[in-house]
């Protein structure tokens, strides 16, 4: 019981302190003059990801490597399938002409690269500086497109204009504490329960840990698609993911003394499925520009299916044969076709233009 209780503590201050930190940095980012699409792929996609840089790194200090990559993978396929599927069966999702062309496909490069990166059994030390030095290149092309398309505004005097910059920087220097403060009771809680129950340190990462950490991402795209910004709630998630790969992944590798060990079930099973789930993500944003609630539903069904199959096979189930034929020889196939069927027509549109 007081396992349980420190572990939503830390969830509750990691929430919490994800929240502050957006809101305060948002609305620094708004005073320069950034445009939302930007702000989701920046300020608030970093932001709302910060829970898994702080949980990732003390993960890889207290020499718990499992979670440390079990979380960035883990939140990356959550983001695609649960996030998105919610928030899209909530309220349809437009999606930018920027994330088609330019963030969805760099998301999808990132997730080959650390799957090539991740053969040879580790993410390394050099592999890491090279993502984190990506992620500096990134960060600093959106924030100068960000620049080049929009203008600062910001009424007021400039007694109310101080006060509102002092109140931004308390919300991100509090935010960020309770980031810290909630990592670690997150992190030892999720690891006596994974102790206690028998499961593996990685499983735990790439279910409670990830969908833990990946709540502010939930809860801010939901809110941004409910008040219209759609650009931040798509954003937000493909941003969250290129930040988790180049940023969270990048840093935590590049700090381990020996790298991240990576496990022969995370080559054959998670990095696949993360890098398929971002190439779904393309074709289902490319039609109409959108994400309808049909597709939405798609996408949660196949996090379902995601999060089924790592229990079967955590607990050695005799189901597990089943589902996975089921999956593979059934459910993929139809979905590969559907989605086909939907490109076609819309490139066919694109050219005729």
């Amino acid at each position: 019981m007081l396992t349980m209780l420190l572990m939503l503590v830390g969830l509750a201050l990691l929430i919490a302190g994800a929240e502050g930190l957006v809101q305060g940095a948002s609305r620094l980012a708004g005073k320069v003059g950034i445009s939302p699409l930007i702000i989701g792929l920046t300020v608030v996609a970093f932001g709302t990801s910060a829970p898994e840089l702080v949980v990732s790194i003390k993960a890889v200090f207290d020499d718990q490597a499992g979670i440390a990559i079990g979380n960035v993978v883990g939140s990356n396929i959550f983001n695609i399938l649960f996030i998105l599927g919610i928030s899209a069966l909530i309220v349809p999702l437009a999606v930018a002409q920027q994330l088609i062309r330019l963030d969805i496909p760099l998301m999808i490069a990132l997730s080959l690269v650390v799957l090539l990166m991740a053969l040879d059994g580790s993410i390394g030390r050099l592999d890491g500086g090279l993502l984190f030095l990506g992620l500096i290149v990134y960060t600093g092309f959106l924030l100068w497109q960000g620049r080049r398309q929009s203008t600062p505004t910001e009424p007021g005097t400039n007694e109310e204009k101080s006060h509102h910059w002092a109140r931004d920087v308390l919300f991100v220097a509090g935010g960020l504490a309770m980031l810290v403060a909630g990592s670690r009771f997150f992190v030892d809680s999720a690891v006596v329960l994974a102790t206690w129950l028998g499961v593996s340190e990685q499983v735990i990462g790439l279910t409670v840990i990830a969908a833990g950490t990946s709540l502010p991402e939930v809860v801010t795209s939901i809110v941004a698609a409910l008040r219209g910004q759609r650009d931040i709630a798509v954003g937000n998630v493909v941003g969250s993911n290129i930040f988790n790969l180049l940023g969270v992944l990048g840093l935590a590798s590049l700090i381990a003394p020996a790298g991240i060990a990576v496990t022969d079930a995370m080559l054959s099973l998670d990095l696949p499925v993360m890098l398929a789930v971002a190439v779904a993500c393309l074709p289902i944003c490319f039609t109409a520009s959108a994400i309808n609630r049909w597709e939405g539903a798609v996408l949660m069904g196949y996090y379902v299916a995601y999060t089924a199959y790592l229990i079967l096979a955590a607990t050695h189930h005799d189901a597990l044969a089943g589902f996975s034929a089921l999956m593979l020889y059934f459910v993929l196939p139809i979905t590969g076709l559907t989605l086909a069927v939907m490109v076609v027509p819309e490139l066919r549109r694109n050219v005729q233009r």
